[in-house]
């Protein structure tokens, strides 16, 4: 199978009825690199939807013309058409002969294009799709418009494995012997049956070579024969493919002293299918077993870990939800650096790249299908939880086509070693939102105490909550059709009155949302089935119910990173929830989470007026005129010191915020902090900062042990990200903030982000001031001279390099 990334395409951001023409006039368009996000390259309008980022939608069309010889496509007995994602409502053309259309922007779809190669009456293959996205308060967070993930045509040979049709399974493992389940469909694209040999190789990505052992296939829907005494060493197995039509093959793989994939070690392996020694297909896949206890939590390998994770969308500041492999790796490195090791794909599939990333850098996945089933909820377009909400969204289009996502999502992404669970649902039970129960009757609040005393009262007018329990069950029988060695979950938001409904009783893993209170007493009630915090807040409480319960399996942040969209209101355009700014930044509360989660010994000073409680308002900068001031210090040692001048700073343990602190009148001078964690000593110092003197910038690198798997996810990379910083007289950050302007020579510069949520500046604009004297710039291309200018300060120039790994 020969696979081609279609990246070059035109661009026209209006509706043209004649744009699927193969001959169409194309004045007008412009040329635009797929992936694209064409929402995030306007102006924020305070008119557009709060919930979405204030950005526009609208209707766009995109063409591409390949040619049909160069990519090999004329004698290929068969083509595929494969597009990973386009938001939203899209419609195809291939030549003109319209082929269909997803309505979601999240799915996986693809054409069967062989037939229509043959009438093609040159050497141009003509590809336009159009894109409808004017139902802008559609979501609750941002989404984007356009062709958002990549597109491919895949020229397969005679017989081939069908598209996603391999599952993989580990069904046991130890350091000795691996055993590996791998169910492959065949596919036949001629006219007469074929018989064919198949065999099997999995080489591990590095150094290391494993023998493999075959036990011979079962051959059609039955289950695996566990032949024991009768394997071969890769002698292939033969196979009679009927005419156009399907075989399934079962093969056991035996691997001795297997490199097992965990999130401290993600060792990987490709998986070679060779069809008649001549088509060859490839899947990269982990070796690992899986298991969720209720009573001990989550196991990797037979070894217990807890879930620190969190909840992530996927846009990126300017890049919006075109994000490249490289933006997302460098995310995901902070992440695990902060103690990270696992990620939930909030609230539907993300880019194939993601996954690829989590199983290369070692990220548990639990994977989620939907926000919404066939009722929609509240979309806020005024600002967040202002009323009246709209009801736009994928609710509309669940009745018809929730089956075909649900399985493109489990198809596409069984292979995965980090995938662990999945997600049916999430919040789908929020009261009145839209489903209602007579229990309100009996309860206060309902899970939000900013709702009109209206929206919480019982109204029969609604659907009723018990046809949660219905859908779920369907849900959870098309999942395990396609999937059954991973457990299916739904994150409750209202667990009081939904665990009453039979719906926790067919769950594998139960996900609660902020209701971590409720642990104890409903383990007792559901003995049999684990827990897991699928969505809590940042607080020191939230983690320690996780820490101090053994059978909880572990928490979920919202979120890992600030995202656009679901915003308080004008002029915000995003949410704050994060760990990481939008730019990729650390925030205080990355280093706090830091020195709960992470075995690294730190220490980190951070301060904040006195009596403000909340860690966003934690800072590494103060004025000398501030007065007194809160200091925190952050530390995973059992106690810190901290002096500021010569003078000790007297600490004290909170134990509802998880870390020290102390008050000081700093005047200039410095604070130090020094804390011993076993044998190693730690400090840091934190110092009154003083005006701006000059900008700094360094361009991110890969680092070398994540290049190769780079390379073979995105080809290496194409963006380069430059982390730029205003500095004082001292080299440290300076107080106060510069507009920079970027000038790229040689190179397209992508957009400019400093994660202040409530700049309004264009993401697109060639200017942006720092916040907290910080700024990154997306430049693709390698070789491009770089300007940074700002007023007052001397200009900056620097070259990017021929790839990321220089």
């Amino acid at each position: 199978m020969r696979s081609t990334v279609i990246e070059a395409w035109s661009f026209l951001p209006a509706d043209d009825p004649g744009a699927w023409k193969r001959n169409a006039d194309e004045t007008g368009f412009r040329p635009v690199r797929v992936p694209h996000d064409w929402a995030v390259e306007q102006p924020f309008d305070e008119a557009c939807s709060s919930g979405t980022g204030y950005l526009p939608g609208g209707v766009g069309w995109y063409r591409t013309r390949c040619s049909i010889d160069a990519l090999g496509l004329k004698e290929a007995p068969a083509v595929r058409l494969v597009f990973h994602g386009v938001y939203k409502n899209a419609q195809v053309w291939v030549n003109g002969y319209h082929l269909g259309g997803r309505p979601s922007g999240w799915s996986e779809f693809s054409f069967d294009l062989t037939e229509l190669i043959g009438y093609a009456p040159d050497d141009d293959l003509v590809i336009s799709v159009r894109v409808d996205h004017r139902d802008l308060a559609d979501s609750r967070w941002y989404n984007g418009s356009g062709l958002t993930r990549r597109v491919e045509i895949e020229a397969h040979d005679a017989v081939s494995l069908a598209h996603h049709g391999t599952m993989i399974t580990t069904r046991s493992a130890t350091s000795g012997l691996a055993e590996v389940e791998v169910v492959q469909r065949l596919q036949n694209h001629s006219d007469v049956p074929r018989r064919v040999v198949v065999g099997h190789r999995l080489e591990p990505l590095g150094e290391k070579r494993t023998e493999l052992v075959e036990v011979p296939s079962q051959i059609g829907p039955s289950p695996l024969r566990q032949a024991q005494d009768d394997a071969s060493t890769g002698s292939g197995h033969e196979v009679t493919v009927p005419a156009h039509g399907t075989v399934e093959l079962s093969t056991l793989l035996r691997v001795p002293d297997p490199l097992l994939w965990s999130d401290d070690h993600p060792n990987l392996y490709r998986l070679v299918t060779m069809i008649d020694n001549e088509s060859r297909h490839e899947l990269v896949t982990g070796l690992r077993t899986i298991a969720f206890d209720p009573d001990t939590g989550f196991k990797i390998n037979g070894e217990r870990r807890v879930l620190r994770g969190v909840c992530l969308h996927e846009d990126a500041g300017p890049l919006g939800v075109a994000v490249p492999a490289e933006v997302w790796l460098r995310r995901l490195l902070l992440l695990k650096e902060g103690g990270c090791n696992a990620v939930r794909m909030a609230h539907n599939p993300h880019a194939p790249e993601l996954y690829e990333l989590c199983d290369l850098v070692g990220l548990y996945v639990i994977d989620e299908a939907f926000d919404e089933w066939e009722n929609p909820k509240n979309k806020w377009w005024q600002g967040h939880n202002v009323y009246p909400p709209k009801h736009e969204g994928y609710a509309h289009d669940f009745p018809e086509w929730h089956v075909r996502d649900l399985e493109a999502m489990v198809d596409a992404h069984r292979h995965h070693p980090s995938v662990i669970a999945w997600s049916i649902g999430n919040e789908i039970d929020y009261p009145n939102d839209p489903y209602a129960s007579p229990k309100f009757l009996e309860m206060t609040g309902n899970n939000d105490a900013n709702k009109p005393a209206a929206e919480r009262a019982y109204d029969p007018n609604r659907p009723d909550i018990r046809r949660l329990t219905t859908i779920a069950n369907e849900l959870i029988t098309i999942v395990k059709a396609r999937d059954d060695s991973r457990p299916v979950t739904f994150a409750a938001a209202f667990p009081e009155l939904s665990s009453t409904t039979g719906l926790f009783e067919r769950l594998d893993l139960i996900g609660y949302n902020y209701k971590e209170h409720l642990y104890a007493d409903d383990h007792r009630r559901f003995p049999e089935q684990p827990f897991v915090g699928s969505e809590t807040s940042h607080t020191y409480a939230a983690w320690r119910h996780v820490a101090d319960h053994e059978f909880v399996a572990g928490q979920f942040l919202w979120t890992g990173i600030d995202y656009l969209g679901e915003t308080p209101g004008w002029p915000s355009h995003g949410s704050a929830a994060g760990l990481l700014t939008t730019a990729g930044f650390p925030k205080e509360r990355w280093h706090l989470r830091r020195s709960w989660w992470s075995e690294e010994p730190m220490v980190r000073l951070a301060v904040r007026p006195v009596g403000s409680g909340d860690d966003r308002r934690l800072s590494r900068t103060w004025a000398a005129s501030d007065g007194e001031i809160e200091v925190a210090c952050f530390t995973n040692a059992d106690k810190a010191s901290v002096s500021c001048g010569t003078e000790p700073v007297e600490l004290v343990f909170d134990a509802e915020l998880g870390y020290w602190r102390g008050t000081v009148t700093p005047g200039s001078l410095p604070l130090a902090a020094e804390a011993r964690v076993g044998d190693t000593t730690v400090r840091d110092e934190l110092a009154l900062g003083s005006d701006p003197v000059a900008l700094t910038a360094a361009v991110w690198t890969v680092p070398t042990v994540w290049r190769a798997g780079l390379d073979r996810i995105a080809g290496g990379g194409k963006v380069h990200q430059l982390e730029c910083r205003v500095v004082d007289r001292d080299g440290r950050i300076a107080r106060g903030e510069v507009v920079v302007t970027a000038e790229v020579d040689g190179g397209e510069l992508l957009g400019l982000d400093n994660g202040d949520l409530s700049d309004t500046t264009p993401y697109r604009a060639a200017h942006r001031s720092t916040s907290a004297g910080l700024l990154i710039a997306y430049v693709r291309g390698g070789g491009a001279t770089v300007t940074l200018r700002a007023g007052g300060l001397s200009d900056l120039v620097l070259r990017t390099p021929d790839d990321l790994e220089s």
